[in-house]
């Protein structure tokens, strides 16, 4: 009876969504598409972009490490914040006064149209494997907690979820999501609150009693000061900071948004808003994560293989037991695909644009508007069917563990993003261009053989197989392990390689 109230749920929220896209797209051409007739509300896209910016990989995996590093993540939530002032006072400026469609155009307007395609190549693949993977965890959640019970296989709703965000970004695109993110960011986050009340309340207490509880449990520890640690205070702080500039700041996704906004004014009015908001939220998150491992501590739930929730299982586990009634596991599912959609819905809309001006150069080649529109809708769907496959083969890989490999996948791959930017907006030098490829590769390649060294046991349980670099990290770097500073060292190891391959402004470049 509760799966059949939570599966009505789940069709009625997809109904809605698909009624919005409806009327949002009505008389859509491709720049309502790419960037929304630059007429958006700054209100609206602010709130939306908390819900793009969070993802069903936080709403899980968040809570869930509280029991591993208590109240840690807040530090590189604070760099998040850093981050995000950056973004608002360097890079949007810069953005509008170009009046950019594809931030990427800025990289073939300073270093040539080799740099604009490499730009927009390490975001495309930056951008699929980061989208599928938030979306692997949150389907695979829906299949174990509510799916299975209809015998529903994974498959079928892999393929059912990936639908039904095509059919309602297909026509409108940014036009469309700006509305449709609002609506799913104000599910989660009444989602949280009323979930985060549940769990106080069925603890018999108050904030304040589930605090002290949580505090005696040491779940409310916050500054990690031992250097050697990859959660090491600073190391997050400079992190989360650098992740915001690039993964915001240089991201297709995440711009194309803020650029559909009227003014630049407005568009800095929002990036600030949205990031004091973010910063509560994810206080949030962890406060009811406390309660979740507090709750867990006192009435052990457990999975149907007889092992005690824990990570990124603990929340839904929780949320969809007997324990609570079927009306707090519909709150969950639906908070839970509500931060889900937000990620997954800007990603397919912000590649079909990136490929499609990026690399088809449409804009330029293609001047009749049927046919622009015919082509746009091929790209789409082509990348829903790679969202799948994707999605697929996270399944074959079968890891949970997601929010740690989509925080060092980014890492790897969109330092080379982090320094062709910074090369682009602190020199006047002009790289030739037979090298860019080369120093643009130099960084990812040699900050993984980096953490390979640094974190050999992370590999090695992900490979499954028994590397022997354990002596020889203790001995290079006596157990210093590095952390999200690897976009940081990334960044500057492609801005060394493109300084080395440079001349100065005015020579030629080949």
């Amino acid at each position: 009876m509760v799966s059949g109230s939570i599966l009505i749920a789940i069709v009625g929220y997809f109904v809605l969504l698909l009624g919005v896209a409806f009327y949002t797209s009505r008389n859509a051409d491709s720049e309502s598409f790419f960037i929304g007739n630059r007429n958006s509300n700054w209100l609206l896209v602010a709130f939306g972009m908390i819900g793009t910016s969070l993802s069903g990989v936080t709403f899980v995996s968040v809570p869930g490490d509280v029991g591993n590093s208590g109240f840690a993540y807040f530090q590189l939530v604070l760099g998040y914040w850093l981050g995000y002032w950056v973004v608002a006072f360097v890079l949007l400026p810069l953005y509008y006064k170009l009046n950019l469609t594809s931030i990427y155009s800025f990289l073939g307007n300073r270093l040539g149209e080799k740099a604009h395609k490499i730009g927009a190549s390490f975001f495309i693949l930056s951008r699929t494997v980061g989208a599928t993977a938030r979306l692997y965890l949150v389907v695979s959640i829906l299949d174990v907690f509510v799916f299975s019970a209809f015998h529903i296989p994974f498959w079928l709703s892999a393929v059912v979820i990936l639908v039904l965000i095509l059919l309602y970004t297909f026509q409108g695109g940014v036009k469309t999501i700006i509305i449709t993110d609002t609506l799913q960011t104000t599910g989660m986050l009444l989602g949280l609150i009323l979930c985060l009340f549940a769990i106080v309340k069925a603890l018999n207490t108050d904030f304040s009693g589930a605090w002290q509880m949580a505090s005696e449990g040491n779940l409310t520890r916050l500054w990690i000061t031992d250097p050697e640690k990859p959660g090491f205070f600073l190391k997050q702080i400079l992190g989360g900071m650098f992740i915001t500039i690039t993964m915001t700041g240089m991201d297709q996704e995440m711009m194309q948004k803020n650029i559909s906004v009227k003014n630049l004014k407005d568009s800095q009015k929002n990036m600030m808003l949205m990031s004091a908001v973010l910063v509560g939220v994810n206080a949030l998150f962890l406060l009811l994560g406390a309660v979740l491992h507090v709750y867990q501590s006192k009435n052990p739930i457990m999975l149907g293989n007889g092992v005690a929730a824990a990570g990124d299982d603990l929340f839904p586990a929780l949320a969809l037991s007997e324990a609570f009634s079927g009306g707090l596991g519909i709150v969950f599912v639906i908070a839970l695909i509500s931060a889900l959609f937000p990620s997954v819905d800007g990603a397919l809309t912000s590649l079909t644009s990136s490929y499609c001006i990026d690399v088809l150069n449409m804009q330029q080649t293609e001047t009749n508007e049927t046919a622009r529109k015919r082509k746009r809708m091929m790209v789409h769907l082509a990348f829903t069917v790679l969202f799948l496959l994707m999605v697929f083969l996270f399944r074959y890989i079968n890891d949970k563990s997601i929010i740690q490999f989509i925080i060092k996948f980014a890492g790897i791959t969109y330092g080379p993003l982090l320094g062709l930017f910074s090369f682009g907006l602190l020199t006047r030098r002009r790289v030739r261009n037979a090298y860019l490829w080369p120093a643009c590769l130099m960084g990812p390649l040699l900050v993984f053989i980096l953490d390979l060294l640094c974190n050999p046991v992370y590999y090695e349980q992900k490979l499954q197989l028994k590397l022997g670099l354990n002596a020889l990290s203790e001995t290079l770097f006596h157990g210093y392990k590095i952390g999200p500073e690897l976009i940081i060292i990334n960044g500057l190891i492609v801005f060394a390689g493109l300084w080395l391959f440079s001349d100065k402004a005015g020579k030629e470049t080949v």
